[in-house]
């Protein structure tokens, strides 16, 4: 009977990682099909530090400030502006990439580009059209963006279903969630772009399921580990700050209920490792251990510099805009995070997991406040309100109980099925119109950027466009690719009777313990 139990406990095992596996190859095919946007500042600062670095070996973006404005001036030298975290990730990376660049690989692919008419038709007529250094430079931003986003983002969606297994162990309701997560939400849209956004939600979710899994007794490995990515997420993105704050509370949680104090240390240890070189690298720079590029921005200058690193009191304006508004409403882009509402309720009433609540209506609404206090709150442009990017995870967290308690019911499946394919929509038609994402100028970037770019079939660039499909044609091939990898995925999952897709077994009793 022993061997029975387990044996059936590792097959189950085995299904979870399966499930979570394929849920991470169709977003990453989802994510990678696209290029990410071109002359976009706001990643061309990152990857001009990349660059730099590389090789010319100094911080010293002046070969390239002419590609951004978000960069920073000290004495006659320019510097990125943005937190260093995604862009020293990125300078190992591209070091291993560049000597495969350098072969005649390159110069090949340059000439293919020249010649290709489908392709030429995505560039801009009053561009400079295609060069060696700008296929090079395209080339890092798809790999670095591929590394550093689109696989982050993936493994959120992986581990985010295996979260829920605490809550349910049915498996369609965590599809649905980490899914839905990763193609109907912002999340979408900067899964393979070269900000920190999604990097940043990446390392704090996997903090907190770290913590909300540890195993009776926390070790050191793993409360240092819990240091690091709380220490990297800040200087990937400064923000989250307001996020490690209730999440190091929790981890204060998790080591007083285990009775331990060690793990607190080495925590705080890891954090701090972090910090020094974060702090050396501002001193390097910027004159001081907590001098921001911020506060050396040529531009943007009256934002920078409004209250508290361009933050005041939350507005009604700012409120409206990101949550329902057209043009940067995020409700509107994706309602069926609306689902959250209820199910923090439910989550509330379900009595189990309380310090969990706490967390994730803390995150969410830290940074809610955060944006709607930002004097620059619609983020330029952008899809959606890009400063709640790394909170959306923990938005979804509690949709799973209204699907839980609810499911059987006709009406939340009509909502959830309405919702879902409204945010899809949304989100992908957002995302892929043009080459640029929506202009802060655009009040109602559904009417004016949205519709007219699809009327026309001026979709982001994309593999399929380089096979020679233009428009919506060019997305043919990924479908095919989605339906494949879902084909083979149900047919692994339901091969055995005994354990469908659907299968429900007792879901954990406790998250954190």
């Amino acid at each position: 009977m022993k061997n029975n139990q387990t044996t059936e406990t590792h097959t189950a095992a085995r299904r979870e990682r399966l499930h979570a596996l394929a849920i991470m190859v169709i977003l990453l095919l989802c994510y990678a099909y696209f290029f990410p946007r071109w002359a976009d500042p706001n990643q061309n600062s990152r990857l001009d530090m990349v660059f730099a670095v590389v090789e010319d070996g100094t911080f010293q973006i002046d070969k390239y400030v002419a590609n951004t404005v978000d960069y920073a001036k000290v004495g006659a030298h320019f510097y990125s502006d943005k937190a260093p975290g995604a862009a020293l990730l990125g300078i190992p990376l591209y070091a291993g990439l560049a000597p495969a660049l350098d072969t005649p690989l390159l110069s090949s692919l340059t000439a293919r580009l020249e010649s290709h008419s489908a392709f030429a038709g995505t560039l801009r007529a009053s561009g400079s059209g295609v060069s060696a250094q700008k296929v090079r430079f395209a080339l890092v931003q798809i790999f670095l963006s591929f590394m550093l986003s689109a696989l982050p983002t993936a493994a959120l969606a992986a581990l985010l279903f295996l979260m829920l297994h605490a809550v349910t162990a049915a498996v369609l309701p965590r599809i649905i969630v980490a899914l839905g997560y990763g193609v109907a939400t912002p999340a979408f849209a900067y899964a393979n772009a070269f900000y920190g956004h999604q990097l940043s939600a990446f390392l704090l979710f996997a903090a907190f399921y770290l913590l909300a899994r540890a195993p009776a007794r926390i070790g050191a490995g793993r409360a240092v580990l819990v240091g690091l990515l709380f220490g990297y997420a800040f200087v990937t993105e400064y923000p989250v700050a307001l996020m490690i704050a209730p999440l190091g509370l929790y981890a204060c949680y998790a080591f007083w209920q285990r009775r331990q104090l060690a793990p607190l240390f080495w925590l705080l240890g890891g954090g701090l490792l972090v910090a020094v070189g974060w702090m050396g690298y501002n001193t390097a720079i910027f004159g001081g251990p907590l001098e921001l590029g911020y506060s050396r921005s040529e531009l943007w200058t009256d934002q920078h510099h409004t209250g508290f690193m361009s933050l005041t009191l939350p507005t009604l304006d700012a409120v409206w805009g990101i949550t329902f508004s057209p043009f940067r409403g995020l409700f509107l882009l994706s309602p069926w995070l609306l689902l959250a509402f209820p199910g923090f309720v439910l989550w509330w009433r379900d009595r189990r997991w309380r310090a969990e609540w706490w967390v994730a209506m803390s995150v969410t609404l830290a940074i809610f406040l955060f944006n709607a206090s930002s004097s620059m709150w619609w983020g330029g442009f952008a899809v959606g309100p890009r400063y709640l990017l790394p909170v959306l995870p923990f938005l979804a967290l509690p949709i799973i109980f209204a699907l839980a308690v609810w499911g059987e019911r006709l009406w939340l499946r009509i909502v959830t099925s309405v919702s879902l394919l409204w945010s899809l929509v949304a989100v992908w038609s957002m995302t892929l119109a043009e080459q640029a994402f929506p202009s802060d100028a655009l009040r109602n970037p559904f009417m004016e950027h949205v519709l007219p770019n699809w009327a026309v079939g001026n979709i982001a660039r994309n593999l399929g466009t380089i096979l020679g499909l233009q428009g919506v044609l060019s997305l043919a091939p990924l479908l095919l690719m989605v339906a494949a990898v879902a084909g083979i995925w149900w047919w692994m999952a339901t091969r055995s009777p005994r354990h469908p897709l659907t299968a429900q077994t007792a879901p954990e009793q406790a998250m954190s313990r």
